[in-house]
């Protein structure tokens, strides 16, 4: 199992954990595949009225996919298959609030589950960034979540910048990305303090808030998503050629950090 499920009955919360740190979380199509199944089967049990979702150990949140993982692709260049797409909870129609608790780096194809998250509880050493540019590759359903939950610049540096530079979790904070920085190692019991207060509320009018306020930018965010799969067959280099870039990352140095 690449997911570590922890119930407290009597708080109503569960707490999620990617338990892959040996791969700083990273998702393959197992564990893509238990995070659906996961979400859907919180749907019917009553018993959970709020979740957290943090990654195993202190290196990473979740580092996207696995670059290990090989995605069949359909024989048609208006078609791309991305596993990615339903590990979110509301892709998964899941209506109870879920926070994210990230310690660690968060990047790439991470954003797909905190552009899904109600709100994100960052370690003071949390980074965030997405390294898609650097490696010959579009930037789009991470780009177009974060733009959810940042100012246009702020997500245009981020995606731009690629591995050069990294958000730090006060600058997360100031932007509005992270809404609330704990010391080293405090992020899930930070995460879990809140979800247990939430799960406290009549859940009824809880998950009609977390519809409410998703629904808000819900369509921009529609009409965004459907230009992304011809974006990335547009503007990805081939897969031989991103290996390659992947390959020689070591040689440019440590990123900034701002």
């Amino acid at each position: 199992m690449a997911l570590r499920i922890e119930r407290d009955a009597a708080a109503g919360v569960v707490l999620v954990t990617l338990d892959r740190p040996a791969k700083l979380n990273a998702i393959d199509l197992e564990t893509a595949a238990e995070l659906a199944s996961l979400w859907q089967e919180l749907r019917y049990d009553e018993s959970v009225r709020a979740a957290v979702l943090t990654g195993a150990g202190t290196r990473a949140f979740c580092t996207g996919i696995d670059r290990g993982v090989e995605v069949p692709q359909p024989p048609s260049p208006y078609a791309v298959d991305d596993p990615l797409l339903r590990i979110g909870p509301k892709a998964n129609d899941l209506w109870k609030p879920v926070i994210a608790a990230v310690e660690g780096m968060a990047c790439g194809g991470a954003f797909y589950l905190l552009g899904e998250a109600e709100f994100v509880v960052a370690s003071r050493e949390a980074t965030f960034f997405d390294p898609h540019t650097t490696y010959g590759m579009v930037s789009a359903y991470e780009a177009i979540a974060m733009a959810q939950r940042m100012p246009y610049g702020e997500v245009a540096r981020m995606s731009l910048m690629g591995t050069a530079e990294r958000v730090s979790a006060e600058r997360a904070y100031a932007v509005g990305l992270v809404s609330e920085v704990t010391e080293p190692g405090g992020a899930v019991a930070a995460a879990l303090r809140s979800a247990a207060v939430i799960a406290g509320h009549p859940t009824d009018a809880v998950q009609g808030t977390v519809r409410a306020v998703w629904s808000a930018k819900e369509s921009a965010r529609t009409q965004a998503m459907a230009q992304a799969p011809a974006l990335i067959a547009l503007g990805n280099l081939p897969r031989d050629r991103q290996a390659e870039l992947f390959g020689a990352r070591g040689g440019a140095g440590e990123p900034r950090v701002r």
